[in-house]
């Protein structure tokens, strides 16, 4: 799972920490996981010197995070400094309070967008991100 780990990006431990909890999910945690959810998220993490780094968590089809942009049309797109990230995974900063301070920005379903804080919080007892 180190494909998913970038140098400079805090992000980058934190998502291969969740495609780890993922991988280990038995076959109806996994299917559980992807109807809870149903979607797609591309997240678009800038870092501190500015670089961008993209992800993807599939949990429409695969129940899989993976390094690069969505290969099926994402849901929602945020976009996001690699600290907001990591306050939104370690549960330090609410994702809408993120959103209407200019932290985070998403582009297609905003709605859909909220499911990521349950994602983070549901893999994060697991993964002890």
């Amino acid at each position: 799972m180190s494909d998913i780990q970038v140098d400079g990006f805090k992000a980058s431990a934190t998502l291969a920490a969740l495609a780890q909890v993922f991988a280990g999910y038995s076959d109806e945690e996994k299917k559980a996981q992807i109807k809870k959810t149903n979607g797609i998220f591309e997240l678009r993490v800038k870092n501190a010197a500015g670089a961008e780094g993209v992800w993807t968590i599939d949990l429409k089809n695969t129940g899989s995070v993976y390094k690069g942009p969505a290969k099926q049309k994402a849901n929602v797109t945020i976009i996001l400094s690699d600290d907001t990230f990591q306050q939104l995974a370690e549960g330090k900063l609410d994702g809408q309070k993120a959103y209407m301070t200019g932290k985070l920005k998403t582009k297609g379903n905003m709605m859909f967008a909220t499911k990521l804080d349950g994602v983070l919080k549901a893999t994060k007892t697991k993964a002890k991100l």
